[in-house]
């Protein structure tokens, strides 16, 4: 599966006497694995998932690096003693610690007596395991400790396929040739090799298998210390960004909800550990490395351009340097040619970057280049405008500009060739992925009666990303002297007309737009989340407005902790769905933000208390999506337990509802940074520190009876909304 894919068919059918019934065959490997109750530790391209308990030990636990697994397994045993677990995990982002009791050692009371300490680090191709064993009985004890490590070192496709490969045999490793306490494992350019210190007693290979012979007095304890390393014989694609060279000033928010402050917490250490460098960025740029958020741990930490676009223009508070790096990485990449094999096209922005082809199935494999997606190019184009807005040098922003008149090229290109004036899309590869907007799995968009709809398809959410990038780019065009803003501002008076025209349908609460257009040009009619990412963009009026964020509030929409992908009311939906009623965190905040800039904040307040309250039942690291069941169901959400976390959307999303509740915007160029609380009185008295506009900093405190104070750069001027 790649992102959104349909999942493969388990399933056979088999005929009784009340009709056609489905049973799961036995082929329960080639299902994807579940991560909701994994620990991840992340330092990308880095990153470890391992059980609650800290163990290595089967699906889809293991330490990777890049694309590829160098662990599957690392497991710590006590001969036949119990390992009870009593507590740990995540401490920050790459770190995590586990505790656990060994049961019935050393005990005269009831009182516990040896505890196992496992201290987990990670960073760029390295993870370190320290195992501490304390003795805090009064008797001296004595026990073997063994340590098993194993790798498939299986490609990310295949472990999020459910394949389960072969292990690789270990073979010991030492400078004379000798057993001593390393092992090492390679295969086609990847190699791993762990080392233990001290050495292990006694070292198995090809099993993997470490152990010591421990005695321990009262009150004494005893460290093994585990360090493997894992690295490509070409060198890494992305590789880890310096840890000295964060591309945005991290903000410190002290509200009166203690979960929003741990939320954006949790967040902002996520988003610095997804942070990837381009190597290409070296030749001949001075000033440091172009920077980018990879999509998510685990099964996209690499390049996407859609998710690295979306999270740098969350993050544009925090500063432009991130959105910088990310426009600069994607046009390097811009298509050039038109390659239907990639579906490159001249001036496209691309998909995703992986090491090698991924072979999915025998009907479904990506390239390592692939350029499948239809709203990364509009969505390019408005951050380079938003980032000029918030304070990106103009010499920057001058630089890009060609790329920009590439981009606008392209939209107008696929417009025309659609025949409608509409941005459609259709997989032509028949190899790729069927749907091309952020819904991307295989069932997303359909009709209100569950038909799927056929391509080539139209999507709302584009022609909104269409008009604002036509909108900004015609801004940039003209502050930056180059012609062809006028028409640009024409075109998308022209796509509003249109639009307007062609998707609005009703049903009996009234008007709204269409999900999409299908290959007929007809109105595929289901209501989805879809409407928060027309508010805002200027596609819509006042009164379309309206109607939108009535239904952003309802029912079947609104689920208490955000916004469902698909209505409830909607034949086809399923609260497990991918795209067809699930939660996902980014959908929401971007919704929270389209209805405050198209003035609805009371309609914005109720979408973040649920995202809010959500991020508390998940420890303020927010998945990429969650089950759309709904504050009804219980106070918590469940996980859909196949889901990216931290995924770099989720985590920023934080960042874009503060944003939200300030009623914060920034127009560098024209000299003002706007501060008008939407909806922050909920959570003041509220004082957020080291947000960025302009290059400098910026300290906004709002009262517990609605006061603000505001501490702006230098040159611009504090105006409300």
């Amino acid at each position: 599966m790649l992102r959104g894919s349909t999942p493969l068919d388990t399933t056979v059918k088999a005929q009784d006497t009340n009709g056609p019934v489905t049973t799961p065959t036995s082929v329960a490997t080639d299902l994807q694995p579940f991560l909701h109750d994994a620990v991840v530790t992340l330092y990308a391209p880095s990153f470890v998932i391992s059980r609650a308990d800290g163990q290595l030990d089967g699906g889809a636990d293991g330490f990777y690096h890049g694309d590829g697994r160098a662990l599957s397994h690392l497991t710590v045993t006590v001969g036949s003693i119990a390992l009870a677990p009593v507590g740990g995990g995540l401490r920050g982002a790459d770190r995590a610690d586990f505790r656990a009791i060994l049961r019935g050692l050393g005990e005269v009371t009831p009182d516990p007596a040896v505890a196992l300490n496992r201290r987990r680090a990670v960073a760029s191709g390295r993870l370190e395991e320290s195992l501490e064993v304390t003795n805090a009985g009064t008797r001296r004890v004595g026990f073997r400790l063994t340590v098993t490590a194993g790798t498939d070192l299986a490609p990310m496709e295949r472990v999020k396929s459910g394949h389960v490969l072969d292990p690789v045999p270990a073979r010991a490793d030492g400078a004379d040739g000798t057993e001593c306490g390393a092992l090492v494992w390679s295969r086609d350019g990847f190699a791993v090799r762990l080392v233990s210190e001290p050495a292990p007693d006694t070292l198995e290979a090809p099993e993997g298998r470490l152990s010591y012979d421990v005695e321990l007095d009262p009150g004494a304890s005893w460290t093994v210390t585990l360090r493997c390393t894992a690295a490509y014989a070409d060198g890494d694609q992305f590789p880890a960004a310096p840890a000295d060279a964060v591309p945005w000033h991290g903000p410190a928010l002290r509200s009166a909800d203690r979960r929003f402050d741990q939320w954006l917490g949790q967040s902002v250490a996520d988003a610095d550990r997804l942070r990837l460098m381009d190597p290409q960025s070296a030749e001949g740029r001075t000033g440091g490395v172009d920077q980018f958020l990879a999509a998510g741990a685990p099964w996209f930490l690499t390049l996407f351009g859609r998710d690295a676009l979306w999270a740098a223009r969350m993050l544009l508070p925090l500063g432009t340097e991130l959105a910088a790096g990310t426009l600069r990485t994607l046009a390097r990449r811009q298509g050039a040619v038109a390659d239907p094999a990639t579906e490159e096209q001249p001036g496209k922005i691309l998909h995703e970057v992986r090491r090698g082809t991924q072979n999915f199935t025998d009907t479904f494999a990506v390239p390592p280049v692939y350029y499948g997606t239809v709203d990364a190019t509009p969505l390019w184009i408005t951050l380079l405008h938003d980032a000029w807005r918030w304070g990106l040098a103009p010499e920057q922003v001058e630089q890009l500009l060609p790329h920009t008149e590439s981009a606008l090229a392209w939209i107008r290109a696929q417009a025309d060739a659609a025949g409608d004036g509409f941005l459609r899309y259709v997989d032509r590869t028949g190899r790729g992925l069927a749907n091309q907007g952020w819904k991307d799995s295989g069932d997303a968009i359909r009709h209100r009666d569950g038909r799927l709809a056929d391509p080539p398809i139209a999507l709302c959410e584009v022609q909104a990303y269409a008009y604002e990038a036509a909108r900004g780019g015609a801004a940039l065009l003209r502050a930056f002297g180059r012609p062809g803003a006028d028409a640009w501002e024409e075109w998308a008076d022209g796509l509003a007309t249109r639009f307007r025209k062609r998707f609005w349908v009703e049903d009996a609460q009234g008007p709204y737009p269409a999900v999409a257009l299908d290959r007929d040009g007809r109105p595929v009619d289901s209501v989805t989340s879809g409407f928060g990412h027309l508010l805002g963009t200027g596609l819509l009026n006042h009164e379309e407005s309206a109607a939108l964020a009535a239904r952003l509030t309802g029912p079947g929409l609104d689920s208490g902790h955000g916004l469902r992908t698909l209505s409830s009311d909607m034949v086809g939906f399923n609260p497990y769905g991918y795209h067809i009623g699930s939660i996902w965190p980014h959908d929401t905040a971007i919704a929270v933000h389209g209805l405050v800039r198209a003035g609805f904040p009371d309609a914005a307040a109720p979408l973040a208390a649920g995202l809010l309250t959500a991020s508390a039942g998940f420890a303020g690291r927010l998945p990429e999506l969650f089950a759309g069941h709904g504050a009804a169901a219980g106070p918590h959400p469940a996980p859909y337990p196949a889901s990216c976390r931290p995924q770099a959307w989720a985590a920023t999303s934080s960042v874009l509802v503060l944003r939200s509740a300030l009623g914060l915007d920034a127009d560098v160029p024209g000299g003002t940074v706007t501060v008008a609380p939407a909806f922050a009185a909920a959570y003041a008295p509220l004082t957020v520190t080291g947000l960025q506009v302009g290059g400098a900093r910026l300290d906004i405190t709002l009262a517990a009876d609605g006061a603000v104070n505001v501490t702006a750069p230098e040159g611009l001027t504090v105006v409300p909304a």
